[in-house]
């Protein structure tokens, strides 16, 4: 079937849905307002080209639906910064949809109103399938961002729509008020089937990559238990030690003081409480386990000649569990660590820690000194260290922990300081 320009507009509105609907797939929760505009005023731009292009050349319908899918393809790899090969699987099925829609909605009205040509998009009357197939796709889209939380329901929802649309085909093709080609009606029931498998795929892809970042979310969590855990343990076993020659102490202390050197008394009281001070002087929220580690993060800060300040207004009775606190606390920390101990001017380094409770929002501010290049890959932030392994899962699983609390996440850099702030919602409790 040949095109004239009437399809134009349609082609034009059609490309910038299928971006849209392409992002809303990928990245519901990470679109900018730029991206949407540049992604549908682009849109509209290629989808002209496309349009006058097809026209041109005496192109007919499917060479429209090659060029919408590879100019889909195009805008979606290259605004999302994602791979083209799911923005191509995603821009076919979208196009084999907006096909299937056409069809069903031509073929209903022609055999309602006994008329062949509104299954003829070269014609004024065929015209109206495809602006409400334009509008349905734009409800569509416009329904996936409102719902991009559910993702589940959104493919059970997909997955009945095929449905209808599939008993939609077989009663064309089974009706006899008007004559319909077979032909044309088992190409889309084919269409329909690859459809419904292209869901299916694609649902079970986006399970697999949840499933795949909760696990590494849990081993970046677990690496920083275990690594707090050994700490603890050390102190411990400085304390053991201290117990076990405790008669030792004891009977020098006593010998220091019953000769009257008071002076040698102190100094070795201050040398055997030297080891564990450090990590117990200073309560900062009221949980040990969090005072613990913000006191070991000095420390290792007092290592590198890191300047590290710390501020805390902390909620004591609220719901937020001490292992979330450590992961957000314990991985913005290391990171700014990390960072400030690349600086190379020692005088220059340092780490603000700020905690602070407004209402029913508690804000975790890490502030430090940076002078290494950031990274970004998808729009994301990347770990600059070179080795392998889980490193540069650690805002991952501080995200993950705000997102128990409704929270946020925000970083950015100023100058030569960088900025990481969670931001958290809390509930009081008795």
């Amino acid at each position: 079937m040949m095109i004239n320009i009437m399809s134009v507009p349609a082609v034009c509105v059609q490309v910038a849905t299928g971006f849209m609907f392409v992002a809303a797939a990928i990245k519901p929760d990470k679109l900018s307002l730029k991206t949407k505009i540049t992604g549908i005023v682009g849109g509209i731009i290629a989808g002209a080209i496309v349009g006058v292009g097809i026209i041109a050349f005496n192109g007919n319908e499917f060479a429209q639906i090659a060029a919408e899918v590879i100019v889909i393809t195009i805008l979606s790899s290259f605004l999302l910064h994602t791979g083209y090969r799911m923005c191509l699987f995603l821009a076919f099925f979208y196009e084999i949809a907006a096909g299937l829609g056409r069809f069903i909605v031509g073929a209903g009205l022609a055999i309602a109103l006994m008329d062949y040509k509104y299954m003829d998009a070269n014609v004024a009357a065929g015209q109206i399938a495809v602006w409400i197939v334009c509008v349905a796709a734009i409800a569509v889209v416009a329904w996936i961002l409102l719902k991009k939380d559910e993702n589940k329901k959104n493919s059970r929802t997909f997955i009945i729509v095929i449905m209808l649309l599939f008993f939609s085909i077989i009663t064309i093709g089974s009706q006899e008020r008007l004559e319909i080609p077979q032909d044309t009606v088992y190409m889309w029931t084919i269409f329909t089937a690859c459809l419904f498998a292209g869901i299916l795929i694609f649902s079970m892809n986006k399970q697999y990559e949840v499933e795949k970042k909760l696990a590494q979310v849990n081993a970046e969590q677990a690496e920083l238990l275990e690594k707090e855990y050994t700490e603890l343990n050390n102190a411990y076993a400085t304390n053991a030690k201290l117990f076990h020659d405790f008669h030792n102490h004891i009977g020098m202390i006593r010998k220091l003081v019953t000769g009257g050197k008071y002076d040698e008394t102190v100094a070795y009281l201050d040398e055997l409480q030297a080891p564990v001070k450090e990590l117990t002087d200073s309560k900062w929220t009221g949980d040990d386990t969090i005072d613990y580690l913000i006191n070991g993060k000095i420390a290792s800060a007092n290592e590198h000649s890191i300047d590290m300040q710390v501020q805390v207004e902390y909620p004591r009775h609220a719901n937020i569990k001490s292992v979330d606190m450590c992961a957000i606390i314990g991985n913005l920390i290391d990171n700014a660590l990390e960072a400030a101990k690349q600086v190379s001017n020692k005088d220059k380094r340092f780490i603000r820690l700020t905690i602070r409770r407004i209402n029913q929002m508690l804000v975790i501010k890490v502030e430090n000194s940076f002078e290494a290049e950031l990274r970004s890959e998808n729009g994301q932030l990347k770990t600059t260290k070179k080795e392998g392994g889980i490193h540069g899962w650690g805002i991952k699983s501080v995200r993950a922990a705000v997102e128990k609390y409704d929270g946020t996440v925000q970083m950015a850099r100023e100058d030569m300081v960088f900025k990481a702030v969670a931001t958290l919602s809390f509930q009081g409790i008795e």
